[in-house]
């Protein structure tokens, strides 16, 4: 028997808690910075395991669905008005409302349903989203769009005035103390819209391109 075969009838693991798994998206998850020709070969050289290997557990946690999606991240803040969005849905709708937003409205992103011990101001907005809209367009319209979809009762957009880029880490922080703090304090970045030209909006696109399985 090959190797690839072998490969091929004894798929790789793709549990997060797998030590070799780990090991990858400790870094692929936020320790990759900037714009890198070859991300998957800086993948193997930082987790000290072997770009083969880093391909494979990829592809299999990508086609098991244990990594969702693999792509370039990009902070784009500034390049289309946005805001954290707090819904006020009835119980009743709330799963209906979050599966809608996530599946079928492309400007909504980071949908959450928040839990809550006990009633108090702002305890009934358990539906949250980001809501990002392009240049041009109105975000208190689509949000009315969204309220009458799902059938919210209120809604309160709250733009960023600034932002801190702060890590995913999931992985990574689960080996942290409590209490432990970063070297050097995040900066914070000011919001401040800049419109792109047509051309590096052909170039910025490619690169959200999500990665396929082959």
């Amino acid at each position: 028997m090959t190797e690839l075969s072998a490969v091929a009838d004894n798929p790789a693991p793709i549990a997060v808690g797998d030590p070799i798994n780990a090991r990858i998206l400790a870094v692929s998850e936020d320790r990759l910075q900037g714009f890198l020709r070859k991300p998957f070969e800086e993948i193997a050289r930082l987790s000290g395991i072997e770009l083969p290997v880093v391909l494979e557990r990829i592809r299999e946690m990508l086609r098991g669905g244990t990594i969702r999606r693999v792509r370039q991240t990009l902070v784009s803040t500034n390049l289309a008005p946005g805001a954290l969005v707090a819904w006020r849905v009835p119980a009743d709708r709330l799963d209906a409302a979050f599966e809608w937003m996530f599946r079928n409205d492309p400007f909504s992103g980071h949908v959450v349903i928040r839990s809550t011990d006990q009633e108090c101001a702002g305890s009934g907005y358990r539906l949250w989203t980001t809501l990002k809209v392009p240049d041009g367009f109105s975000m208190e319209k689509h949000a009315r769009y969204l309220q009458e979809r799902v059938g919210a009762e209120h809604f309160r957009l709250m733009p960023a005035k600034a932002i801190f880029t702060l890590g995913v880490g999931h992985v990574r922080r689960k080996d942290l103390e409590f209490g432990s703090r970063a070297e050097v304090l995040a900066e914070p970045q000011k919001v401040e819209f800049t419109r792109l030209t047509s051309e590096e909006w052909r170039v910025l696109i490619p690169l959200k391109r999500e990665f396929r399985v082959d």
